[in-house]
């Protein structure tokens, strides 16, 4: 792969190279970019914070919903029945507990979906064959699979579709397809005798979504009766604990970076433990960015959220498009003090080209004040 050389226009205060070295009278340094972190960008260095706004009229807002909240609602017979957070043409992100064996089969038309594992752990039946599922969990279902979930305790499923589309993996140019994550390391249902032993003769009906509406189908046997197969399309799964981050201790990399799943109009990036940056001059937190061409949704799985004040296990932040955001207050001065060595956070970040609309149940359970929060 190759780039041709650009020399970027410099005017006034500014660091030589980005993420680093950033002049004391112009700390906050905001990246404008575009094709989210590939496209051309610039950076623009202010004496103020870019998020030190003190009132904000409108819908244009950073979001912060707790999914923890949806108690009840989120207890689903069916994936599909499970209330829609956010969604586009080409995106639908639910969020799903799975409490007990699934007494039907569930078969998108729609797109691929992909599960996460919160919490839990359970078996995952499908055309292809068993898996045993557990936290931490990416589960890739391609679109027109049939399958069920068997709880072995309670589950809960972050979801989101590929509308139209399918997952892949990410191009890893030139540190090679091994790096991040080998792909020796994602897992795949087996025909094995668990498998077998769950085939029967009694009556099983398949939801099928379509159009974003369910049809069902009923067989007088169980239709996940496969004695085998062959090929090259399955579903696969792959843990977050799987996953090595590119890193660098100079430079702060950009979220592009821990790209795991890529679709035609969004990404999926994982966040995962590693050491923060240890150069002096290194940025040590997320940088202010206005990436205005993508809307970005953050799930916030496990661990200390070190860029965010006050966000917990179970929740969502929403920034869409049209604004600046990056680091709390308290986030950039203990990044400015080098107070921490390592983060432990583990998130799933949504990257989308086109806006993503909220829905009732996200604002059900939003925290309207999250939007002053980066006030010092």
């Amino acid at each position: 792969m190759r780039n041709p050389a650009r020399f970027p226009l410099k005017e006034g205060l500014h660091s030589r190279q980005a993420h680093a070295d950033l002049p004391e009278q112009a700390l906050y340094e905001r990246e404008v970019g575009r094709e989210g972190f590939f496209g051309p960008a610039s950076h623009i260095h202010h004496k103020h914070p870019p998020t030190g706004w003190v009132e904000w009229e409108g819908d244009l807002r950073p979001r912060a919903m707790d999914l923890n909240q949806l108690n009840e609602l989120a207890l689903a017979r069916s994936p599909f029945c499970a209330p829609v957070i956010l969604h586009n043409a080409h995106c639908q992100y639910r969020f799903w507990h799975c409490e007990a064996p699934m007494t039907e089969l569930a078969r998108n038309a729609d797109g691929d979906d992909l599960l996460f594992v919160h919490r839990g752990q359970g078996e995952l039946f499908c055309d292809y064959g068993h898996m045993p599922v557990s936290e931490g969990d990416y589960i890739v279902i391609p679109r027109s699979t049939m399958w069920r979930l068997t709880p072995q305790t309670p589950m809960q499923l972050l979801m989101i579709e590929a509308t139209d589309d399918s997952y892949q993996l990410p191009e890893k140019g030139m540190v090679g397809q091994h790096a991040v994550f080998d792909p020796a390391m994602l897992e795949y249902p087996r025909i094995n005798e668990t498998f077998l032993a769950q085939q029967d003769e009694n009556t099983w009906r398949v939801d099928v979504k379509r159009h974003q509406r369910l049809s069902r189908i009923t067989y007088p046997f169980n239709p996940l009766d496969a004695q085998g197969w062959h090929g090259d399309l399955t579903v696969m799964k792959i843990n977050w604990r799987d996953i090595r981050p590119l890193m660098s201790h100079r430079y702060h990399l950009p979220p592009s970076a821990h790209t795991t799943f890529v679709a035609k109009r969004f990404v999926i990036c994982t966040f995962v433990p590693r050491p923060i940056e240890s150069d002096p001059g290194a940025l040590k937190v997320p940088f202010y960015h206005s990436n205005d061409d993508f809307d970005e949704v953050l799930f916030y799985h496990a661990g200390d959220f070190f860029s965010r004040d006050n966000i917990e296990a179970g929740m969502v932040t929403f920034h869409p498009a049209g604004f600046t955001h990056g680091p709390h207050p308290k986030a950039f001065a203990a990044g400015q003090a080098h107070a921490k060595t390592f983060t432990d956070e583990v998130a799933v970040m949504l990257d989308t080209r086109d806006a993503l609309q909220v829905t009732a149940a996200a604002q059900a359970v939003e925290n309207p004040e999250y939007v002053y929060s980066w006030r010092g």
